[in-house]
């Protein structure tokens, strides 16, 4: 596990995850005082208000909590999903599943998260794990 404490500097929690975002690594924060992870990035913790977060790389694993077909055009990049993903380290974020169509996404389904390059910059995808579909 990466571990790397919260700049505290006012551009903050979401540059820094920003950043390493764009060198291609996927870190949530832990709070030091009740050890609880924290996603979306932030200065000080949700649960019990301490002031010092660490950053570390989680595993990635995750399952599908819930998800939804955004319908398009064809010509507009066609149908996908948005689901809300439960992390195995406590921690639900929102985000995609790839490598299956849109609506062979399930809740309870098992994820994996990869950081994928984009127009807009990287960006946390899941897939299914283990060759799930």
């Amino acid at each position: 596990m990466n571990q790397s404490r919260c700049g505290s500097d006012a551009a903050g929690a979401e540059l820094h995850y920003r950043q390493a975002l764009a060198q291609g690594r996927f870190l949530i924060q832990r709070c030091n005082a009740c050890a609880r992870a924290v996603f979306y990035p932030r200065m000080i913790c949700p649960h019990c208000g301490g002031d010092v977060l660490v950053w570390e790389e989680p595993s990635g694993r995750g399952t599908v909590y819930s998800t939804t077909v955004v319908r398009r055009k064809a010509d507009a990049g066609g149908d996908y999903n948005v689901a809300l993903i439960d992390l195995e380290e406590g921690v639900r974020m929102m985000s995609r599943v790839d490598g299956l169509a849109p609506e062979a996404v399930h809740i309870g389904m098992a994820v994996q998260a990869r950081v994928q390059s984009s127009e807009s910059g990287n960006l946390v995808v899941f897939v299914p794990a283990g060759g799930q579909a």
